[in-house]
């Protein structure tokens, strides 16, 4: 599931300048549930009338929350969900995060899906806060939130949905959910602010590297995913090649760096977890 969010995310940035429609939304489907449904068959498509009604239940009482509507009215019903999210603001002005919101509720009421309706709602809400700029959503977890606090959702939905579709009710929910995520992240930010400071007051204490050896391990320390080569390290720092093996191979021998063969040659890459920094005995 993790590394579906991830393909999926990537998806709605490649999709943020399309409209909605039937199809894309199939698309998420697709992304969000590869691999992980009882039924394979029922990926990427609607419930269809043949198949047994769902019914949406409360897993420890088996109390029924929710009955969607009928499968035959799920083409029509979808296809005014699309016609609302791509709909331009209107008189009466909708907050792109209300909206969003909206949307993950609505989708979550149609249940047009067997199964991963939870999933494809939480996507198309993402899709709506990236098409509208909201960048930072990105890197919010928010389903994390939401599995945290499972009861607290079904209440929201179901509360709201017994209120004469009140969504005050799923919107508070979905805020708070909103609010916490985003200070998980500003913990998180911090945690790794901290991280990177003692990182580099190790590497001042670290007698046996020279200024480009810490140069390379402060720029690694920022962008994780970078490979370096003899070569890149010669250029950056106006050195000859021999010097610029020299630094990147004690890097290596002393667990800073991975090196990697490629062909003929060598390529360097951080550690996933980059040891601590010591002098040598």
């Amino acid at each position: 599931m993790i590394l579906n969010n991830y393909k999926t995310i990537l998806t709605i940035k490649e999709t943020i300048d399309q409209p909605m429609s039937v199809f894309l939304l199939r698309d998420f489907h697709q992304k969000i549930t590869m691999n992980t449904l009882d039924d394979p068959n029922t990926s990427g498509r609607f419930r269809k009338k043949e198949e047994a009604p769902i019914h949406v239940m409360d897993q420890q009482d088996g109390v029924v929350l929710h009955i969607p509507p009928p499968a035959n009215r799920l083409p029509e019903l979808v296809t005014q969900l699309c016609d609302f999210a791509n709909q331009e603001q209107g008189k009466v002005f909708i907050h792109p995060v209300v909206k969003a919101i909206i949307l993950h509720f609505w989708l979550a009421w149609l249940h047009p899906y067997v199964d991963g309706n939870g999933r494809t709602a939480r996507t198309l809400f993402y899709w709506y806060m990236l098409k509208h700029k909201y960048w930072l959503f990105e890197y919010l977890s928010i389903s994390r939130i939401f599995l945290k606090s499972k009861q607290q959702y079904q209440k929201a939905f179901l509360h709201s949905e017994q209120d004469d579709n009140d969504l005050t009710y799923f919107l508070i929910y979905h805020l708070r959910a909103i609010r916490l995520a985003i200070r998980e992240l500003q913990d998180y930010l911090k945690r790794k602010q901290i991280e990177y400071r003692e990182t580099l007051s190790l590497l001042r204490k670290a007698s046996w590297m020279n200024h480009r050896q810490q140069a390379l391990i402060q720029h690694a320390l920022k962008h994780p995913d970078f490979i370096y080569t003899i070569e890149s390290h010669k250029n950056s720092h106006r050195v000859v090649y021999q010097t610029a093996r020299a630094d990147l191979l004690t890097l290596a021998e002393k667990g800073c760096l991975e090196k990697i063969k490629a062909g003929r040659t060598f390529r360097f890459r951080i550690p996933k977890d980059l040891p601590k920094l010591v002098s040598p005995e």
